[in-house]
């Protein structure tokens, strides 16, 4: 079965991250994607140069509109901007029997806030606790705490603990912002810790690797994988997009990952 997947987020205009980066992940992983989009943002690979935020409500008649016609298998959540977004969305989805996946997105890889500092409460205390899992990077993980970003894999740990300690289910702590050779993730959950290692690929092209990763992680969830299975499959399909990005020349700044590298080969 093809699982339905509805990512809840923000446009991009030039297609590396937000609902664009959602869709291709979703289907690059095997899933049927659906979006509900929550800003418009005007950006490119250098920066973000203005966002229009969707009216809350109408947010909730899209999510609606698709409940009350489709079965959704899981769900991803990106950009939401404010606290009155946060509460429609939160909802709309209020019952859904399907995994929720929170990608707590609060700045972009050019450093433009994409949350507002009033929404962060907002964020955990509405959808924190619906979410099966959520997938901060360092920063966010940090925002969330109001601490500073952890800088080595233990410190990873207490601040993903933290966030269970506040009402997270699951934790997905990304340490692509360490260096070294490796970029570590640690799963953070009721069944213990594990750790996910991918090589750290040289290259610019990273924008949107964090909406790609929660999107395909939701499309591992709405197949019925296990956590730790969904998220194996997730960082590997994201580590072959990041080294098949160089093969993509989209802007001048920080591109987008390959989504369809696995495709390539067979169609250009």
């Amino acid at each position: 079965m093809i699982p339905n997947i509805l990512s809840i987020a923000g446009s991009d205009p030039s297609g590396g991250a937000g609902v664009q980066a959602d869709i291709k992940a979703i289907s690059a992983t095997g899933g049927y994607a659906m979006a509900a989009i929550t800003a418009l943002t005007a950006q490119n690979t250098r920066g973000v140069s203005g966002v229009q935020m969707v009216d809350p409500d109408f947010v909730a008649a899209q999510i609606r509109a698709v409940r009350d016609d489709i079965r959704i298998d899981a769900v991803k959540i990106g950009m939401l901007g404010t606290a009155e977004i946060i509460a429609a969305v939160a909802d709309a989805l209020d019952g859904l029997d399907a995994p929720v996946v929170l990608d707590p997105v609060m700045v972009a890889k050019s450093g433009d806030r994409l949350l507002s500092a009033d929404a962060v409460a907002a964020l955990g205390e509405r959808l924190l606790p619906m979410a099966a899992v959520i997938t901060p990077n360092l920063p966010e993980a940090a925002d969330l705490l109001g601490a500073a970003p952890a800088t080595d894999v233990e410190g990873m740990a207490a601040q993903a603990n933290a966030l269970r300690a506040r009402g997270a289910r699951a934790v997905l702590i990304k340490g692509g912002h360490l260096s070294g050779p490796t970029c570590p993730d640690l799963l953070v959950h009721e069944g213990g810790t594990e750790r996910f290692d991918a090589p750290r690929h040289r290259t610019t092209n990273t924008h949107g690797t964090g909406c790609s990763l929660s999107s395909a992680l939701a499309c591992a969830l709405g197949k019925g994988h296990a956590l730790p299975e969904a998220v194996s499959e997730a960082k590997a399909w994201l580590s072959g997009a990041i080294a098949a990005a160089d093969r993509l020349h989209v802007g001048t700044g920080h591109g987008p990952v390959n989504h369809f590298h696995n495709s390539m080969g067979r169609h250009g």
